[in-house]
C-alpha cells in the first residue's frame, strides 16, 4: 500500500471544509494512519517549500502556510498518490475540472485548499517532515477487502 501526506492548507481550514475533504477521502476508499491541526512555524514552512527557495513566489508560500493552523494527515491506499492528486485536482484552481476538490472548492492560485505529495520520494520525505514515526497508526480495516479486492 502507498503512502502520501495531505495538508488543509489555512483556507480549508478558515472556510471550515476540513470535514468536507476529509470525507471525500474516506469515501474513495483511502485509509487515514495519521492525521492532527499544526500551526506550522517558519522553520517548517521552509523546509516544506524548500524545493522552490529562489523562487518569486517562495516567500508567499513560506508565509501563506504558516499564517493560520492547518491539518496534516497520512493516507493510505492502492496508488494512493496519483488517486490524491487526481482528486485534488490542478494547482491552479481555475484551471480544476469540476469534481476535483479545487475545482469544487477553490478560486485563486494561492489559495488553493490542499496540497498533496506529487511522488513517492516526495510522499516519504514529507510524511517524515511532518509526522514522527509513532504518530503513525497500522491497522486493519474490514471494508478494505471491499475496496482492494
Amino acid at each position: 500500500m502507498q503512502q502520501t501526506l495531505v495538508i488543509v492548507k489555512p483556507d480549508g481550514v478558515q472556510r471550515g471544509l476540513v470535514g468536507k475533504l476529509l470525507a471525500r477521502f474516506e469515501e474513495r476508499g483511502l485509509k487515514i494512519v495519521a492525521l492532527k491541526m499544526v500551526q506550522v512555524s517558519r522553520d517548517l514552512a521552509e523546509k516544506h517549500y524548500a524545493v522552490h527557495k529562489g523562487k518569486f513566489f517562495y516567500e508567499g508560500l513560506v508565509s501563506y502556510i504558516s499564517a493560520s493552523p492547518v491539518v496534516a494527515m497520512v493516507l493510505e491506499g492502492h496508488e494512493a498518490i496519483g488517486v490524491v492528486r487526481a482528486m485534488v485536482g490542478s494547482t491552479r484552481p481555475w484551471e480544476a475540472a469540476a469534481g476535483t476538490i479545487r475545482g469544487d472548492f477553490a478560486l485563486m492560485g494561492l489559495r488553493n485548499l490542499i496540497h498533496a505529495s506529487d511522488a513517492p520520494e516526495t510522499a516519504q520525505s514529507e510524511i517524515a517532515l511532518w509526522f514522527e514515526p509513532e504518530e503513525l497508526c497500522a491497522y486493519a480495516r474490514e471494508v478494505d477487502r471491499w475496496v482492494r479486492e
